[in-house]
């Protein structure tokens, strides 16, 4: 006997609503991938997603980019996610814009269709939701109860159109309603990723303490500029290699540090032989040329090739 896989929907046009957990334990894996399916296919409704524009796009992007850099530095585990599907068991799924749950590991080919808490047994620590143009009563006040109601630790607003900031806290794991977060100089404490946020210049930004995180983007910039640096002094030191070593290998070793860094910075594995490859490397053409494709080849192999 199999069950229907088809998500309760309670009315036309509205969200499904997920199964309660002895309904999805009862399922076939055909049957969950279906009613994923169903529940993504819900959600993703292109005439919403325009309404809100780039602007809203890329600043939740910017945030996702920001954190995963920052927790990939640190090596501390957290699943980030953006628009990906959620569903608590017997509850209407929904798709925050930016999600993380502490622990959990996050591989580059991730399966998952959707959050869905039975399978995690884990449900999400901290929501993110950026507002344009949408619908303000949504954020501001039906996910204050909700997302408390669900249990979920922390949820932060960022109202763009307004450049507000709000967050709320749950000050107990059992508690079912939110305590507002008060500011500190500006700042919003998150406990769960251990970050200030703050609205700057216009955008969202977190602090690490008093460091500023920066995204991908923001990093390669800053390197495409000491590039130019160290490529000056790496000539430098070659017209001048018997009265200036020291200051050759101070140059040498920043372009080995860029090209690694550069390829960690745009999420690309580099084997153990591929980074000793490049630490041994003392040719400064070589490095120069690594470098320049480690800003936009798929590999590290495509990087150091030996090709010119």
């Amino acid at each position: 006997m199999t069950t229907d896989a088809s998500p309760r929907v309670p009315a036309p046009g509205s969200i499904p609503i997920a199964p309660t957990e002895e309904e999805w334990l009862r399922m076939t894996a055909d049957e969950r991938e279906q009613v994923q399916l169903k529940v993504l296919a819900a959600l993703s409704n292109p005439r919403d997603l325009m309404s809100e524009g780039r602007p809203h796009k890329r600043a939740k992007t910017r945030a996702l980019d920001m954190l995963g850099l920052h927790f990939k530095t640190l090596g501390r585990v957290v699943y980030l996610a953006e628009e990906m599907a959620v569903m608590y068991p017997g509850e209407e799924a929904f798709s925050p814009d930016v999600f993380a749950v502490l622990d959990v590991p996050q591989p580059d080919d991730d399966p998952r269709l959707a959050w869905v808490v039975v399978d995690e047994r884990k449900g999400l620590d901290f929501v993110l939701e950026v507002l344009h143009r949408g619908n303000r009563n949504k954020d501001l006040v039906m996910n204050v109860e909700r997302y408390a109601r669900l249990g979920i630790p922390e949820y932060f607003i960022y109202d763009r159109a307004r450049q507000q900031l709000h967050g709320y806290r749950l000050v107990a794991p059992d508690s079912r309603r939110y305590q507002r977060i008060v500011p500190q100089a500006g700042r919003y404490g998150s406990a769960v990723l251990g970050l200030d946020l703050v609205i700057q210049g216009g955008s969202l930004r977190f602090y690490y303490g008093i460091g500023e995180l920066i995204g991908s983007e923001d990093l390669i910039g800053r390197l495409t500029g000491m590039v130019e640096d160290l490529e000056a002094k790496a000539e430098a030191a070659e017209a001048k290699i018997e009265q200036a070593e020291s200051k050759a290998e101070q140059a040498l070793a920043g372009l080995r540090a860029a090209v690694l860094a550069v390829l960690g910075a745009r999420g690309i594995d580099f084997p153990e032989e591929a980074r000793e490859r490049v630490m041994s490397c003392d040719d400064p053409a070589t490095l120069q040329r690594w470098l320049t494709r480690a800003t936009s080849v798929g590999s590290a192999a495509e990087a150091l090739s030996v090709e010119p």
